[in-house]
């Protein structure tokens, strides 16, 4: 067990070349609730499950999916008041960039700083990585895009991928289903359908968040029973 004793050093490696502790912040995103998104021709397509600790919690107050400039959309799976942080300096870094160009900042440019920041947290003293991955969706002059942002910094343009506790059998299952040609309405039926395939319980608008942008680039997250329309056409 002689990785162990560099398990709590964040900025030492491992005599393997491992940084122990990014490897256990991928941990807390398996643990954390599975979210997916679908590169689709004219659009986006990004899903996650919202399930509350308690019948007692008010649903209304738990959003799972932020709105980060009008273009650009991002989901969550692992640990909620770290991607709070992250949504934050996002936000922060696209208004920067509106206020001095006048237009809105191109989502690569967006997951390169979100990113950059995650990567900051893997090489300080005093600060552990952020315990998420996030899926990042948006639409600018280059068509339609989905990122995947990992602790460790890295990140990658997907076509469709899954992150969180169901992640293998959903990544699995996008593999079968995805097609370069699918449209955004059908985007929508496969993120639905791939979500209820490792779900337990009762799949309805109130514990599915789904946020969806299209040629007219503006992103938006389904309402609940928008979202319990289209529960009802994958059935």
């Amino acid at each position: 067990m002689a990785e162990s004793q560099y398990s709590f050093s964040l900025t030492t490696f491992s005599p393997s070349g491992k940084l122990v502790q990014i490897e256990y912040a991928l941990n807390a995103v398996g643990a954390g609730a599975t979210s997916l998104g679908i590169s689709a021709s004219d659009g986006v397509v990004i899903a996650t499950e919202k399930k509350l600790p308690s019948v007692l919690v008010d649903e209304a107050t738990v959003q799972k999916t932020a709105i980060i400039s009008p273009n650009i959309g991002v989901v969550y799976s692992g640990m909620g008041p770290d991607f709070r942080v992250l949504v934050r300096k996002a936000r922060k870094t696209a208004q920067a960039y509106f206020q001095l160009y006048k237009e809105q900042i191109p989502v690569a440019q967006l997951v390169r700083e979100t990113a950059a920041v995650m990567q900051e947290f893997t090489q300080s003293g005093g600060v552990r990585p952020f315990g998420v991955s996030l899926l990042m969706a948006g639409y600018d002059d280059n068509g339609p895009q989905l990122y995947q942002i990992d602790p460790s910094g890295s990140y990658f343009a997907w076509k469709a991928s899954a992150i969180g506790k169901n992640m293998n059998n959903a990544k699995t299952f996008l593999e079968k289903r995805y097609s370069e040609e699918v449209g955004i309405e059908d985007a929508i039926h496969t993120a639905l359908l791939t979500l209820k395939e490792g779900f337990e319980g009762q799949v309805s608008g109130g514990n599915i968040e789904v946020g969806v942008i299209g040629p007219d680039r503006v992103f938006r997250v389904l309402s609940e029973a928008e979202v319990n329309d289209y529960l009802q056409e994958v059935e």
